[in-house]
């Protein structure tokens, strides 16, 4: 073994300088890369291959009876197989590479989608136009224009949507009780304008977390946070100061808008619970004369008997 490897680094060796002259002609003949250039010609046939052949002689110095044949004509031949095969290694891992990428890019558009489709459940499908409201909106409808209008300009885009998901259960209620109550019945206008006042309520909540978004809407928070970290050594006491009370005015306006979506969050699951109570409320408007069941038993009677009126009319 050591005779070989003896052997394959004197022809190791030796092979670099004809490789390195071809790679100087065409450095695409002795480099297995896709880019190939002089530079790395120079890199891999002047020093890497050189050093690889020199721990591998001095490896085998320690024993053996001299270079092997054997060692020598595998060294000769090792940069000539070499070559191919690593430029195969390397098409099979790019290959590789494009296909986990085609993975990760199709597992990005499916949580994408999935995220969509959530949202556009949520919303119902239903997005507010503040520039183009409904043709038949109503003066909730109207608030709730104004109000994603105002947190747009606030550069709120995250918490607007929160009209939209009001807009889409207040109409989605609205549809449920015309459904169970006629117009003309107390418990219709009853209903009608409880909604009413809690979207409006709603709406006055959306109209403060505009408010307090706009406030805070000229503070840079990650420019103050770069400051801070980069050019802390150069601020003064006073700029360190104001810097952190910037970032601190940014941290309590974030958490008083939490705390004001959370106030619209009960009022969508108010919403919510009223559509589930009136979709199994059952006030006796039914369209069939008789119930269901009975119409069901008629029927199957109807089709026992069907036979008799075949012999009846053959009489």
């Amino acid at each position: 073994m050591l005779e070989f490897l003896q052997g394959f680094a004197y022809g190791l060796f030796l092979t670099c300088i004809p490789w390195f002259l071809v790679g100087m002609v065409s450095p695409s003949l002795a480099l297995p890369t896709e880019r190939p250039n002089r530079v790395q010609v120079g890199v891999r046939y002047w020093l890497l291959l050189p050093f690889i052949a020199f721990l591998l002689w001095l490896t085998s110095l320690w024993g053996g009876f001299g270079p092997s044949l054997w060692g020598w004509l595998c060294g000769l031949i090792a940069v000539a197989v070499e070559i191919p095969l690593e430029r195969r290694w390397r098409r099979g891992w790019k290959r590789f590479r494009h296909w986990r990428r085609e993975i990760r890019q199709r597992d990005e558009r499916a949580r994408e989608q999935a995220q969509r489709d959530s949202e556009a459940r949520e919303t119902g499908s239903a997005v507010l136009d503040p520039d183009h409201p409904p043709t038949d909106a109503d003066d909730v409808v109207m608030a709730l224009c104004h109000a994603k209008q105002a947190l747009l300009e606030a550069g709120r885009q995250d918490l607007a949507a929160q009209a939209d998901r009001l807009f889409s259960r207040y109409r989605h209620v609205l549809t449920l009780i015309e459904s169970r109550f006629d117009v003309s019945e107390l418990a219709y206008e009853r209903s009608c304008h409880l909604i009413t006042e809690v979207c409006l309520g709603a709406v006055d909540t959306l109209h403060d977390m505009a408010s307090q978004a706009s406030s805070v809407s000229g503070v840079d928070s990650e420019f103050v946070q770069r400051r801070l970290d980069q050019e802390s050594h150069r601020l003064t006491v006073a700029e360190r100061v104001a810097l952190k009370r910037r970032l601190q005015l940014v941290e309590e306006t974030e958490r008083h808008l939490r705390d004001l979506s959370a106030r619209n969050e009960s009022a969508l699951t108010a919403l919510d619970d009223t559509a589930v109570a009136m979709a199994r409320l059952d006030t006796g408007r039914t369209k069939a004369k008789v119930g269901a069941d009975q119409a069901l038993a008629e029927l199957r009677r109807f089709i026992d008997r069907a036979p008799r009126y075949g012999r009846r009319h053959r009489g």
